[in-house]
C-alpha cells in the first residue's frame, strides 16, 4: 500500500509538471503572437522612415499622404505663378524698356532660364547634405521674395515703354539683372526641394501610397500648369497694358503667399529622419566608392581579396566600381572596402548620365516657347474681339491648357488601359514615357517651321518685308498647334523625367534627382543661347541675313526650327539605343 501511495504521488507530480510545461509553452506562444501582432500594428500605424514636426515617429493617420501633398502643391502653384509672371514675357521687357535686340534678348532669356534651372543642383546638394528640405525651402523662399522685391523696384525706376527710345542707365540695368539672378538663386533651393518634399509624403514601402506617389507627379504637373496659365493670362496682360512694375509686384505677392502656405502645413508634413552623427554623409560614402575603385583599379586580381560575396554575384560584375568591394591582400580585412549597397548607389548614378545627356534633345527645342514663339506672335494679327488684342506671350497659356486637359486622360484612361496590356504598374515605364515626349517635340518643331514659312510668305505677298512694325494679315491662332503639341510633349517627357530621376537615385539624394531633371532643361537653355549667338554671328547679325534679324520678316526662324527638329530626331534615336540597355534600380522599379 505504501508502494501504491508513492506511485500515485509520482504520477500526480508528472501530471502537474506536464500541465506546467504546457502552461509555460502556451504563455510563450501567446506572448510571441502578441509581439508579432504588436509589431505589425506598429508598422501599419507608423511610417518607419519619417517623423512628424515634433521629431516623433510619423503616424499614417494624421501625417503625409494627399492632405499634406495638397498643401505642397498649393505652394508650387503660387511659386510657378510668380516665376512665370516674370519669365513668360521677359523677352518683351528686354526688347522694350531695356532696348535690346531680338538676338541679344533671346540669348539673355535663355541664359537666365538655363542658370535658373542649373542652380537647383547646388540647392539640392545643400538640402541633402546639410540643411534638409524643409529648412532649405524656407531660406530659399526668403531669397526669392527679396529678388522679386528688387525686380519690382528696378521696373518702377525704368520708364514703362514698349518701344525703345533710350536705354536705361548702367545702374538700373545692373539692378535689374542682379534682381533677376537673385530670383534664380532663390529658385535653386525651392524648386527641387518642394517637389521632393511633396513626394516624401507618400511611403514607398506601402503599396497604396507608392501608387499614389506615381499619381502625385501627374497631378503636381497639372496643378502647376494651371498656376502658369493664370500667370500668363493675368500678369502678362497687366504688364503689357498697365505697368511692368505692377506686374512684377503681383509675382512678389504670390511668392509671399507661397511661403505662408508652406509654413501653415508644417504640422501635417512627414519629415525625413535626420542623419545621426555617426552616419556617413551620402555624398561622402558614394564618393568613397569611386575613390576605392580607382585605387584598386591599378592592382591585379592576384593582389586583391574578396570582402563581399556581391562582388562576384552582381549583375554588373564587369563594372569597375565592383572593385570597391575588394581590398589589397596586404591590408587588414575590410579596411578599404565599400559596402555593396554603396556600390549599387554609385552604379545607379553612373547609369543616369547617358540618359541625362539624351534628354537634352528635348530641352533645346523646349527653350524656344518663351522667346521666338512670342516674337513671332508680335508680328501677327492678335485681334480676338473688335478692339481687343491678345498679348503674344499669352498664347503660352495653351501649353497649360493642353496639360490640364491631357493629364486626367493620361492618368485615368491611358494608364489603366496600358496597364492591362503591358502589366506595368504605371502603364508604361518612365523611359518609354520620356521617349514618346521627345518624338512629340520633334513634330512640334516641324510644325513650327511650316507655320513660320507661311508667315514669311505672307509678308512677301503683301510687301511688308521691310515694315517690321506692320501687322501681317495672318491670325496669331496659327501658332496654337505648336503650343498645344508642346504641352502634350510636356505631359510625357517632363513628368516622366521628374518621376524617373526621383526614383532612380538613392533615397537620401532625391532632391538631387529632381535637380538633375531641372539641370537638363537648364543646360538645354544654355545650349540654345550658345547656338543662337553662333548662328547670329555666322549669318551676319542685323546687318546681314541673320536667322534672328530684329526684323523678323527678314529673319529665318524656319531654318532654325528645322535644325532643332533634326537635333531632336537624332537625340531620340540615341535615347532609344541607350534606354534599351538601362537597368532600373531594384528597390524603385517603376
Amino acid at each position: 500500500m505504501k508502494k501504491n501511495t508513492q506511485r500515485n504521488s509520482v504520477l500526480r507530480f508528472k501530471q502537474h509538471k506536464t500541465s506546467f510545461t504546457f502552461l509555460v509553452s502556451f504563455v510563450g506562444e501567446t506572448e510571441e503572437k502578441m509581439t508579432t501582432t504588436s509589431e505589425i500594428s506598429l508598422q501599419e500605424e507608423y511610417v518607419t522612415d519619417a517623423v512628424d514636426h515634433r521629431g516623433l515617429a510619423a503616424r499614417r493617420s494624421n501625417t503625409g499622404r494627399w492632405r499634406a501633398a495638397l498643401f505642397i502643391i498649393g505652394v508650387e502653384v503660387a511659386e510657378r505663378f510668380a516665376y512665370y509672371g516674370i519669365g513668360s514675357n521677359l523677352i518683351s521687357y528686354l526688347t522694350g524698356p531695356l532696348g535690346e535686340s531680338t538676338a541679344v534678348a533671346a540669348a539673355n532669356v535663355n541664359a537666365w532660364s538655363g542658370i535658373a534651372t542649373l542652380l537647383p543642383v547646388l540647392g539640392a546638394f545643400v538640402a541633402d547634405a546639410f540643411l534638409g528640405r524643409y529648412r532649405t525651402i524656407i531660406i530659399s523662399s526668403l531669397i526669392y521674395v527679396l529678388g522679386l522685391a528688387f525686380l519690382t523696384l528696378s521696373a518702377f525706376l525704368i520708364p514703362n515703354n514698349t518701344e525703345v527710345t533710350s536705354s536705361p542707365s548702367s545702374f538700373l540695368n545692373a539692378l535689374f539683372f542682379f534682381s533677376l539672378y537673385l530670383v534664380a538663386i532663390g529658385q535653386s533651393g525651392h524648386k527641387p526641394c518642394v517637389q521632393a518634399f511633396g513626394a516624401d509624403q507618400f511611403d514607398e514601402k506601402d503599396s497604396q501610397e507608392k501608387s499614389d506617389r506615381s499619381s502625385f507627379f501627374n497631378w503636381w504637373y497639372l496643378s502647376l500648369s494651371a498656376g502658369i496659365c493664370f500667370a500668363i493670362l493675368v500678369v502678362v496682360y497687366i504688364q503689357e497694358e498697365f505697368s511692368w512694375a505692377f506686374g512684377f509686384g503681383i509675382s512678389c505677392v504670390f511668392m509671399v503667399i507661397s511661403l505662408v502656405l508652406f509654413v501653415l502645413g508644417r504640422r501635417i508634413y512627414r519629415y525625413s529622419k535626420r542623419r545621426h552623427e555617426e552616419e556617413i554623409n551620402p555624398f561622402t560614402r558614394i564618393g568613397r566608392v569611386f575613390f576605392v575603385a580607382l585605387k584598386n583599379q591599378r592592382l591585379s586580381s592576384s593582389d586583391l581579396c574578396k570582402v563581399e560575396l556581391e562582388a562576384n554575384t552582381s549583375p554588373e560584375k564587369q563594372s569597375f566600381l565592383n572593385k570597391a568591394l575588394l581590398v589589397p591582400n596586404d591590408s587588414s580585412q575590410g579596411e578599404n572596402a565599400s559596402k555593396s549597397s554603396d556600390v549599387e548607389d554609385a552604379t545607379a548614378l553612373i547609369r543616369l548620365i547617358p540618359v541625362w545627356f539624351t534628354t537634352l534633345a528635348y530641352a533645346i527645342p523646349y527653350a524656344q516657347y518663351m522667346t521666338f514663339f512670342t516674337k513671332q506672335g508680335v508680328t501677327m494679327d492678335r485681334t480676338i474681339l473688335p478692339g481687343v488684342k491678345i498679348p503674344p506671350a499669352s498664347l503660352q497659356v495653351f501649353i497649360g491648357i493642353s496639360i490640364v486637359l491631357f493629364v486626367p486622360i493620361y492618368d485615368r484612361v491611358f494608364v489603366p488601359i496600358a496597364r492591362l496590356i503591358t502589366k506595368e504598374p504605371c502603364g508604361i515605364t518612365t523611359l518609354k514615357r520620356i521617349g514618346t515626349g521627345i518624338v512629340l517635340s520633334t513634330i512640334t518643331m516641324v510644325i513650327a517651321a511650316l507655320v513660320e514659312f507661311k508667315r514669311l510668305e505672307t509678308a512677301k505677298e503683301h510687301g511688308l518685308i521691310d515694315q517690321p512694325e506692320a501687322t501681317l494679315p495672318m491670325s496669331i491662332w496659327w501658332l496654337i498647334p505648336q503650343y498645344l503639341l508642346l504641352g502634350l510633349a510636356d505631359v510625357y517627357t517632363l513628368v516622366g523625367m521628374q518621376e524617373f530621376f526621383y526614383s532612380q537615385v538613392p533615397t537620401e539624394l532625391r532632391s538631387i534627382g529632381l535637380a538633375l531633371y531641372l539641370s537638363a532643361l537648364g543646360v538645354g537653355s544654355l545650349l540654345s543661347s550658345l547656338l543662337i549667338s553662333l548662328i547670329d554671328l555666322a549669318t551676319g547679325g542685323d546687318a546681314g541675313n541673320s536667322w534672328f534679324n530684329s526684323n523678323l520678316n527678314r529673319a529665318h526662324l524656319d531654318y532654325f526650327y528645322w535644325l532643332l527638329a533634326i537635333v531632336s530626331a537624332v537625340g531620340f534615336f540615341t535615347f532609344l539605343f541607350i534606354s534599351k540597355s538601362y537597368i532600373y534600380r531594384r528597390v524603385d522599379r517603376v
